[in-house]
């Protein structure tokens, strides 16, 4: 639902009904993954998606049944139902989608409404609502925000959403969208329930270290990806709006000394293109010792060697230069500027996934890998 977030806070500030279909299950090759969502408007109108096409147009027309009845809705569509052909879904993947209605009198709209506000404007904030469990707390919904504040409530359980929000931060800390089970110690909520936590944080930092003709290249496909964009250099004449106009800061400044004062997280992606020792080694040593998403850089493999003795003899540990992506990027053969950045790019997106980088044709391994179990059962 917050992936929609600008398109969903519009219609709440025009006061329109809507349905939101939200992937909250998947397994074998499911093309979207938990958290995905398809809306439909009072007057028909849909955005997003929920399947990448293969059921969107059954999940449409249910939509539009709870938006007609008001009754929140768990579907499973798989390829083992008697109509997977009718709707479409011949991957071979199993989906659940919960379908929620949200009315302008509903008692689910104030946690919406505040949600979606949050995500537009670019605060972390996360939203647990119940996905499995008692009817009565189907599509119930807490919004949590980065303090540990909540608004809303799972079916007026104060225990319980004590422990959903604490749970909920806890994902929202580190950016992902999850499912999380709760196990009922009381008679509340008999064999437990699931809450899907949706997160909206603020896109994640890609700084490109080098104003050079490929940074300019990677900078269009790091804000394709959805990147914060900074690109920052030491040198003025190069440095410059006119030159990386897609970036979303241009900094002057020595690498290594903007590093040391500027906020990084562990989804922040650090792409040193400078290819000169006297910016690339304080810099390195100042990136590898920081806990980020992924720390690439630019050269061959003869600069690689020469760069990796000069790291070494500045005290940087195996285990630290092993952090190095370098030379950066995957071999797709590029030569370009624009092939080079797709390379770079590639091989965030592998790192971020635990991909192999391999072609798929002949791999034999799964397209659409299932989620490694993350979460652990919390007993409230």
């Amino acid at each position: 639902m917050l992936d929609l977030a600008g398109d969903l806070d519009r219609w709440v500030e025009e006061g329109r009904d809507f349905a939101v279909a939200t992937v909250v299950a998947t397994s074998g090759s499911a093309p979207r993954p938990p958290g995905a969502a398809l809306a439909v408007a009072d007057d028909g109108t849909a955005v997003g998606s929920v399947s990448g096409g293969c059921v969107e147009g059954a999940v449409y027309e249910l939509c539009r049944q709870v938006l007609e009845d008001g009754q929140t809705v768990l579907q499973r569509f798989g390829y083992s139902d008697e109509d997977a052909f009718a709707v479409g879904l011949t991957c071979g993947g199993v989906i659940d989608i919960l379908v929620t209605p949200v009315r302008a009198r509903g008692s689910l709209r104030e946690v919406v409404r505040s949600a979606l506000a949050a995500a537009v404007r670019g605060e972390p904030a996360a939203v647990a609502r119940v996905v499995r469990g008692p009817d009565e707390l189907l599509g119930t919904a807490l919004l949590v925000r980065a303090d540990g504040s909540h608004d809303g409530g799972l079916g007026g359980h104060p225990r319980l959403d004590r422990t959903a929000a604490a749970e909920a931060r806890a994902l929202l800390d580190i950016g992902r969208t999850d499912t999380l089970d709760l196990s009922e110690d009381g008679t509340q909520c008999p064999g437990g329930l699931t809450l899907l936590v949706e997160v909206s944080t603020p896109p994640p930092r890609m700084i490109v270290f080098g104003a050079i003709d490929y940074a300019a290249a990677l900078v269009r496909i790091g804000k394709f990806l959805g990147h914060h964009v900074t690109v920052c250099d030491a040198r003025p004449v190069f440095t410059t709006r006119a030159r990386f106009p897609d970036a979303d800061d241009v900094v002057v400044d020595w690498p290594h000394r903007y590093l040391r004062r500027t906020p990084t997280d562990t989804r922040t992606v650090l792409c040193v293109l400078t290819h000169d020792a006297k910016f690339d080694v304080p810099l390195l040593v100042e990136a590898l010792r920081r806990p980020v998403a992924y720390v690439g850089a630019l050269g061959s493999r003869r600069t690689h060697a020469d760069r990796l003795r000069r790291l070494r003899e500045a005290g940087l540990t195996e285990a630290e230069l092993a952090r190095l992506r370098s030379p950066i990027g995957l071999d797709l053969g590029a030569r370009t500027p624009e092939e080079t950045a797709l390379s770079i790019a590639a091989e965030i997106v592998a790192t971020r996934h635990d991909g192999t980088g391999a072609p798929l044709t002949g791999s034999g391994t799964p397209i659409h890998r299932d989620r490694a179990a993350r979460g652990t059962e919390v007993v409230v």
